[in-house]
């Protein structure tokens, strides 16, 4: 089988039978594109069908190399981290589990395989008085005249308040609503469908929200997307990134400032408000546990700051002899 086959069986796999979204579907792509394209210039005459565990520990090292500049001198820089790699491994993990199930392969070249070890990342988020003044200034701007303020406001919300991904806001529309905006359903990675319930507080803005939507007549055409550019069609992630971005940083967040990030600091003030892992990970999305045990971390993390300054026999804390000689 060409290598071309190969590519277009896979494309439409992860696209009509997966249903990934078109982004998740690009990064595929260009992952097996860049496993080809490195097995190509090797020299010899390669093919994907007929790959072996041999050719991806020669890929991984490739990644894993230095990069080079100008004149072939090699910095102290990887062409790629850890993390990075086996995200490109798992692209390619998931062609060949593919092409064994189509009879394409026979065997399992990833069996003696193992991914990089790397760092553990706490997600970043914002802290719960952050996020009290973030809320104050999203209310505020909902009563803005000017539609752009009110979006902006009211994307910063559900993100906080629903705990949703990017793609999964942009493609939210007026009528995915239920109950009188009670609930909202999802469509998540991998076409999995979930439904949010909505606080009553939310849903009072949102069903307000919507409302002006049509009597200012915002939408210039038969556009069903909540949330609109300008120009009445649906918003674009980059818009909805600065968006966010723009905001946060009005609001004197710190650091990072993403959706992805009130999305992590959703699932966490919910931990540290005592709701159970399983119901985070329903709310979130997550196919597995292991993804929302993440957030445990992250409040472990907490604590051992709370006990490092605490504590009588930790280091961040006055020992009673100190205090006696004093």
């Amino acid at each position: 089988m060409q290598n071309s086959e190969v590519i277009a069986l896979f494309r439409n796999y992860i696209t009509a039978e997966k249903r990934y979204s078109p982004l998740t579907v690009r990064n595929y792509m260009r992952d097996v594109g860049e496993f080809m394209a490195w097995g190509v210039e090797s020299g010899e005459e390669f093919s994907l069908a007929t790959a072996r565990s041999e050719d991806i520990r020669a890929y991984i090292m490739h990644l894993s190399d230095e990069k080079r500049v100008k004149g072939g001198r090699p910095t102290t820089q990887p062409r790629l981290s850890p993390a990075s790699i086996n995200r490109a491994v798992s692209s390619l993990r998931t062609l060949y589990k593919y092409l064994r199930r189509e009879g394409v392969v026979e065997k399992d070249i990833f069996a003696p395989v193992s991914a990089l070890k790397t760092k553990q990342r706490l997600p970043k988020y914002v802290s719960e008085e952050g996020m009290v003044k973030v809320v104050d200034y999203v209310f505020r701007a909902l009563e803005s005249e000017e539609y752009i303020e009110r979006r902006d406001a009211m994307m910063v919300l559900m993100f906080y308040a629903c705990g949703l991904r990017l793609a999964e806001l942009i493609a939210i529309d007026t009528d995915h609503f239920g109950n009188d905006y009670r609930t909202l359903r999802v469509r998540g990675k991998g076409d999995k469908e979930r439904e949010i319930p909505i606080v009553e507080r939310l849903r009072r803005e949102i069903k307000r929200y919507v409302e002006q939507l049509f009597v200012q007549n915002i939408c210039k055409s038969q556009e069903k997307a909540l949330f609109l550019s300008k120009q009445g069609e649906r918003v674009s992630r980059i818009e909805v990134q600065r968006s966010v971005a723009r905001l946060l940083l009005e609001c004197g967040v710190q650091g990072k400032r993403s959706p992805h990030v009130l999305r992590h600091t959703f699932a966490t003030h919910l931990l540290n408000e005592g709701a159970d892992l399983r119901e985070i990970q329903e709310l979130m999305g997550h196919s597995s546990l292991s993804a929302t045990q993440v957030y445990t971390h992250s409040n472990i993390a907490q604590l051992q700051r709370i006990y490092d300054a605490a504590h009588p026999r930790s280091g961040g804390a006055c020992r009673a002899e100190d205090v006696k000689r004093e």
